[in-house]
């Protein structure tokens, strides 16, 4: 009877042990940069700007960014008890909006700010939750990423079609994952200022120190380097080796942790915290 025991207990860690492996294969396939071309086109000599001033106020009214750790967090059910309509409508002004008109420094920040948005509206949509993750209505899939999300030139759109089929390879900058936001602690926070073409480097450039001079994102302890799961999902994106990617995320990071990643040989721990980035200002409304 024991070792009947033993052998279920070795062959059901087997399986989760290969289910785990599998859903990396699949996130990974499913998440390769390849650009949609129909979204390439940008118009280097236009002058029309998108006005993100009502996603703006909504970061400053909604947004908690003085929390004791350093995560910001987003008020959903403070929304909803005060009223949604605002961004309901800024939805509507970008969906009404032709990014192929804008020119690409402006085109950058229009597709930042509707990731964004788009995934705090799917959140309000299905709140209260403990997590995006519960959401998606195909149980192969993980998550609710591939499920459209927003309708741009008449095209449905998913947030995997926006990041890894325009963002990403458009735009071939590894600080766009310091940028898009999933509702989530473990991910780079949700920024406090909405993208805007003229600072749009500044911006991008203080996103990735706040995450990679905080624990969730890269932390050294003794000869131990833990780092967020993000950088192995999208390693190619920072660099062709280990070595380059530590080099890439270094940029980020204090002298000495330059130093400490520069000498470092070993193997990096990766974790990755799904519960959602909400603050609850309502009484029972958040579904704890």
């Amino acid at each position: 009877m024991v070792v009947r025991k033993r052998f279920i207990a070795s062959a059901l860690t087997i399986v989760v042990l290969a289910a785990v492996a599998l859903w990396y294969v699949l996130f990974a396939n499913a998440n390769k940069a390849e650009l949609d071309t129909r979204w390439a086109a940008h118009d280097n000599n236009s002058t029309l700007t998108v006005d993100h001033s009502t996603w703006q106020t909504l970061l400053d009214d909604y947004l908690v960014s003085d929390t004791d750790d350093g995560v910001n967090l987003f008020d959903y059910a403070g929304l909803i008890d005060d009223d949604r309509q605002p961004l309901d409508d800024y939805m509507a002004l970008l969906e009404q909006t032709d990014p192929l008109a804008l020119n690409r420094a402006e085109q950058k920040a229009y597709w930042f700010n509707l990731y964004n948005a788009a995934t705090v509206r799917l959140i309000l949509d299905n709140y209260p939750l403990q997590s995006i993750t519960q959401l998606g209505s195909n149980p192969t899939e993980f998550g609710p990423w591939n499920e459209d999300a927003v309708v741009i030139n008449g095209i449905d759109l998913s947030l995997n079609d926006v990041e890894h089929r325009i963002i990403r390879p458009l735009y071939n900058d590894y600080r766009i994952h310091f940028a898009v936001n999933c509702a989530s602690i473990g991910c780079p926070n949700l920024a406090a200022e909405a993208f805007i073409a003229d600072t749009l480097d500044e911006q991008l450039d203080t996103a990735a120190n706040e995450y990679l001079t905080h624990p969730r994102g890269l932390e050294i302890q003794g000869s131990t380097l833990n780092l967020s799961t993000l950088f192995k999902w999208y390693a190619d994106d920072f660099g062709a080796n280990q070595t380059e990617v530590l080099a890439t995320l270094a940029k980020h990071t204090s002298e000495e942790t330059q130093l400490a990643l520069s000498n470092f040989n070993g193997s990096p721990n990766y974790d990755y915290d799904w519960s959602l980035n909400g603050y609850c200002s309502v009484d029972d409304a958040c579904g704890e």
